[in-house]
């Protein structure tokens, strides 16, 4: 049984997900920048590849203004050279106007041919510092401009921050029926209000598990209200060996380097740095034990050097298939996991624990992707 009901309750499988380092965000030793791992194209997109044919289902494509790749310019270099895993996009609403953004993400996704899902990000732009009920209500209408274009014919929105009468939404339907999915993550009250009422797959980092299932409960609150369910997904770092004793000695190593002052100052350069998310993964590594765990297989040391999702389950394969079976009863379908380095880690998690985990494409799933090209004007509708 579930913690909450969850859209997909009969799915017998999860999306099993990897993440691209794209924001200077890939250590041998955690704080210690190393030339060979640095966010360029080369490096970023082999490690799509690298995820693709250890068989993950998604790719996370995260959004910050760090040297590295730019999200949606990189997931557009990616589609030509993949053909099997999706992408998820993180798009930091009110960067791009959103009618021009419904656009970019349709041609994505046709791009693509419906390996696209969208995470939609809330945080402070570069070089601005907003009140956080304005940052939401931006996103909110972003979100309902985006379903408009993808669902209507016409666009017709009058919200405080954006305003559009009677365009067209021919340039901006996408491929899949519906459009992409949106998956989510925040703990706020306005954070959990816009998830709930709008978006698909409710995003957590690492906590324990008595706290992950309170988030369920408390955005699930909401959803009912909307008559809506959501699925959920957990955003959690990797160390998987042969051994316990393999994967501890190897989370050790990867902190043997750390300064914790640079450490800090890499949290803080972070957009999301001050959010109570981060705040949140603080916590628990005030919570773990002297060796950093706050569980019995999820370490909190990488926090210490990372701002965001700041744990790793740490462990054998098969304590580590526990884990995930364990979160897959609590009702998370969607799994993003990622390691340092991201590629050997990829190696590790693939050859260890993949060929263990049924897995899927939720855009499959929920029957977003048509077996052929649809009737829009970027396929084989009409051109007009």
């Amino acid at each position: 049984m579930t913690i909450v009901p969850v859209t997909s309750a009969d799915l017998d499988a999860a999306e099993v997900s990897w993440f691209a380092a794209l924001c200077s965000d890939d250590y041998e030793f955690l704080g210690v920048p190393d030339g060979r791992l640095r966010s360029s194209w080369a490096h970023c997109s082999g490690i799509v590849k690298h995820a693709e044919a250890q068989g993950f289902r998604n790719i996370l494509c995260p959004s910050s203004y760090q040297v590295g790749q730019d999200t949606l310019s990189f997931v557009a270099g990616c589609a030509p050279i993949t053909d099997k895993i999706n992408f998820l996009a993180a798009v930091r609403c009110g960067e791009m106007q959103p009618i021009m953004l419904a656009r970019t993400i349709a041609t994505l996704d046709h791009m693509l041919e419906g390996r696209l899902t969208v995470n939609i990000i809330s945080s402070d732009f570069p070089g601005e510092k907003a009140d956080s009920a304005y940052r939401y209500q931006r996103s909110r209408e972003v979100v309902e401009i985006l379903k408009q274009a993808w669902t209507r014919d016409e666009i017709n929105h009058h919200g405080t921050v954006y305003s559009f009468a009677g365009l067209t939404t021919d340039p901006v339907r996408p491929y899949q029926t519906g459009g992409p999915l949106l998956y989510f993550g925040g703990y706020s009250p306005d954070a959990l209000e816009l998830c709930g009422q709008h978006c698909d797959v409710y995003l957590m980092w690492p906590e324990p598990k008595d706290q992950i299932a309170q988030r369920m409960r408390d955005v699930n609150a909401v959803a009912e209200r909307y008559g809506r369910t959501l699925d959920y997904g957990l955003r959690v770092h990797m160390i998987v060996r042969d051994t316990e004793a393999e994967a501890r000695d190897y989370a050790e190593h990867l902190v043997s380097k750390l300064d914790d002052d640079l450490g800090q100052l890499i949290r803080e350069r972070a957009l999301d740095s001050g959010s109570l998310g981060v705040s949140h993964q603080a916590q628990a590594r005030a919570l773990a034990d002297k060796f950093g765990y706050v569980e019995p297989h999820l370490w909190t040391g990488v926090g210490r050097a990372r701002s965001g999702c700041g744990a790793a389950l740490v462990g054998s394969a098969d304590q580590v298939l526990s884990e995930i079976e364990a979160y897959q009863k609590m009702g998370i379908r969607a799994f993003i996991f990622s390691g340092y380095p991201h590629m050997e880690e990829c190696d590790h998690f693939g050859r260890l624990v993949m060929p263990h985990l049924a897995t899927c494409s939720l855009p499959h799933a929920y029957g977003r992707v048509p077996a052929h090209p649809p009737a829009t004007p970027l396929a084989t509708g009409d051109r007009r």
